[in-house]
């Protein structure tokens, strides 16, 4: 950044520098011709033809050094047929006399016609009085003065554009120090949480930082109570294996004579245990991608289509809207809807109606079945893990476990009511709407 800021700065100053320096060298070099200018003037003026026919002046020119020699200030007189009548500073020089139309106008330009003195040259033909000729004034005066003023003045702008980019250079840094300052404390901040003496990264920071450290410090809570969730999943999976593996051990050491009744038994229960953490590390684990997302109908379908190959005694009809996305992957959405429609199927008497809805930023489903419907004091109850109302067929009392699990997971909800349409439970699914 500094890199960068420094070359903007030096581009901007060298331009603005050439500039400025073209603008005031042409505006001494005008003031200087003008000068010249005046004293041409002045030369034309006082001008005259003689008796003879020669240009003569009726008054000197006023500038002492039109009488030193190599003083640096010259005139002459041109004309054609003429010898050039020049100002004694001239002494035994001639200034030289380009051909060109007269055409009355200044005319200024810059000659080394001597070796050792660049000259600035003003010019005019003029024709006088009593005069068919077209007579040259010249006025020439040493560049010595112009360049020195020239010298003087770009030595003072590039000592000042100089200091000048110097300082910004330095604003530059200090600006960009003091704006990165916030990083490098936001860097102390992260190694002292991987160093474990700080949990989050706290205290005052600027309105541009801000934002990115709070969604740092939601990303840290976010990935801690995935750790925790897991830490809990863990252990809820030792304690649910720990009483089938005593159950087992105390069988084999006793040498009980139902040992492989019970291990079936206690294998089985164990089964169940691990689908079910299982299908709720699957769903916390997706659950981190802010990308989650699914189409309702084309599950439902596949849902249906399955079940229907399963139950052919029973009829599944789907009505609602076909363009709703749920925060939510695929897979866990197929699981949800197979285990809903899979008991709607099983403990119904025959019809499954489903029925896709929007409500308040959730896609809302409703799965309705005409079986018996559970009993109001049972609808809490019947989500704990291994309850079942009916055991007279088969199953391992972890639907509706998993089902309330995996929507609490993605922020959804689960709830039970009475079908007013086919008289049996209604199941309440409830997901939040995909963007």
């Amino acid at each position: 950044m500094i890199v960068i800021a420094s070359a903007w700065i030096l581009l901007l100053l060298a331009g603005g520098g050439f500039a400025l320096d073209r603008v005031l060298t042409g505006a001494v070099t005008r003031n200087f011709d003008d000068q010249l200018d005046y004293l041409l003037t002045s030369m034309i003026v006082s001008a005259e033809i003689d008796s003879e026919g020669e240009v003569r002046f009726n008054r000197e020119l006023a500038d002492q050094r039109f009488f030193e020699p190599y003083s640096g200030l010259y005139w002459q007189v041109s004309g054609k047929g003429f010898r050039p009548f020049p100002s004694r500073s001239l002494w035994d020089r001639v200034l030289r006399v380009h051909a060109h139309a007269p055409n009355g106008s200044v005319h200024t330009y810059d000659s080394d016609e001597f070796a050792d003195e660049e000259l600035r040259v003003a010019e005019r033909d003029v024709k006088l009085p009593r005069s068919n000729v077209w007579w040259r004034f010249q006025i020439a005066q040493s560049r010595a003065m112009l360049n020195a003023q020239i010298a003087a003045l770009r030595q003072t702008l590039i000592r000042s554009f100089l200091l000048l980019g110097l300082g910004l250079i330095v604003m530059a840094a200090l600006q960009t120090w003091y704006g990165l300052l916030p990083l490098k404390k936001l860097r102390r901040d992260l190694a002292a949480m991987r160093g474990g003496t700080s949990p989050r990264i706290e205290g005052p920071l600027p309105a541009e930082v801000a934002p990115m450290v709070e969604e740092l410090n939601g990303l840290i809570q976010h990935n801690e109570r995935q750790a925790e969730e897991a830490r809990r999943h863990a252990g809820n999976l030792a304690h649910a294996l720990k009483t089938p593996l005593t159950v087992v051990m105390n069988a084999a050491a006793a040498g009980s004579d139902d040992l492989p009744e019970t291990v079936v038994r206690e294998a089985r229960t164990m089964r169940r245990q691990i689908d079910h953490h299982l299908a709720r590390a699957r769903a916390v684990g997706r659950r981190g991608s802010a990308h989650s997302r699914a189409e309702v109908w084309p599950s439902i379908e596949a849902v249906e289509r399955a079940v229907a190959r399963l139950y052919r005694h029973v009829r599944i009809d789907v009505d609602g809207r076909r363009d709703l996305s749920a925060h939510i992957e695929r897979q866990d959405l197929d699981d949800l809807l197979g285990n809903l429609v899979e008991n709607a199927a099983k403990y119904g008497g025959g019809s499954v109606f489903i029925t896709v809805g929007a409500t308040a930023g959730f896609v809302e489903i409703l799965v309705e079945d005409d079986g018996a419907g559970i009993p109001e004091a049972d609808r809490v109850r019947i989500f704990d893990r291994g309850v079942r109302l009916d055991s007279g067929k088969p199953g391992t009392g972890l639907g509706l476990a998993i089902v309330r699990d995996v929507a609490e997971i993605y922020e959804g909800t689960v709830s039970l009511e009475e079908s007013e349409d086919l008289g049996g439970l209604l199941v309440r699914l409830r997901l939040p709407m995909a963007n």
